[in-house]
């Protein structure tokens, strides 16, 4: 491959033997078993502990948007009762604006478009349709449960909810 006699032969192999060095220090530094994450506050985690890393459920503009067009925030999914049941909750910072989720004519639908399932609120015989729908007060929370019955939407899927003309979309399920 290379002759002796070549003068660019030494400096060939200096740089093929750093440039391997390089590559093999960083896979060692990307492996979980060495790797130590940072917890809250810059302090290293003890080694074993797992971390609570929870990435932004919205972008600030996102959050801002269901804020001042539709009265809301802090909208989040949960997987709840062993996966049979998705709860959408929000919390009301309009009531005139966030009238539309509480409205009982539109029917709410939660969209997983990687599982391909469209999910409904149940309406059960002696209890009704598992959602808040009274006059939404400013400050209060509010939820809905979504049937997920066989468990086709999994915790970690992007699903979105409409209500009506309301549309969130990207929610994260937890």
């Amino acid at each position: 491959m290379f002759k002796k006699s070549d003068p660019c032969t030494p400096m060939l192999l200096a740089a093929f033997l750093a440039s391997s060095i390089v590559v093999s220090t960083s896979q060692a530094q990307s492996t979980p078993d060495t790797a130590k994450p940072a917890a809250q506050g810059g302090k290293a985690a003890a080694p074993g502990m797992p971390t609570r890393y929870r990435p932004s459920r919205f972008s600030k503009r996102a959050t801002e948007y269901y804020g001042l067009i539709w009265g809301v925030d802090s909208l989040s999914v949960k997987w709840a009762e062993s996966g049979e049941v998705i709860r959408f909750s929000y919390r009301i910072l309009d009531p005139d604006k966030a009238a539309a989720l509480n409205d009982k004519k539109a029917e709410p639908s939660l969209i997983d478009p990687q599982a391909g399932v469209k999910l409904v609120v149940p309406s059960l015989e002696k209890v009704g349709k598992l959602r808040q729908s009274s006059t939404p007060e400013a400050g209060k929370s509010y939820w809905m449960a979504f049937s997920n019955k066989g468990r086709p939407v999994k915790r970690g899927d992007r699903v979105n909810v409409v209500i009506g003309r309301f549309k969130a979309e990207g929610l994260v399920v937890q």
